[in-house]
């Protein structure tokens, strides 16, 4: 073998193989990640962001919590919780009495 087809078979078998890596999704996020030149302000907007959506679902979260102690002491039949009033508690019943 001489030394120009042995240049020429590598650059055939090197051609498809820098087209497989190139095309990889680590490439494009390698690509993304050197292209990406964003200021410490953009940054910090996002972290802004990011903190006001914690916040948010801090609140979200404790709201559920609270929830669900509501609907446990009513499975439970929590003595502590104020009754719903009956029927005869000044409103007159719909429709002759019929639901």
């Amino acid at each position: 073998m001489t030394f120009a087809f042995m240049i020429v078979l590598g650059l055939i078998v090197l051609i498809p193989v820098l087209a497989i890596v190139i095309d990889s999704p680590l490439s494009e996020a390698l690509a993304r990640r050197i292209g990406n030149t964003d200021s410490g302000t953009n940054q910090s907007a996002r972290i802004d962001a990011l903190e006001e959506e914690v916040q948010y679902l801090t609140r979200a979260v404790e709201g559920i919590r609270e929830e669900t102690a509501f609907v446990r002491a009513l499975v439970e039949g929590d003595e502590g919780l104020p009754a719903l009033p009956g029927r005869d508690a000044g409103r007159p019943a719909r429709n002759g009495g019929e639901r």
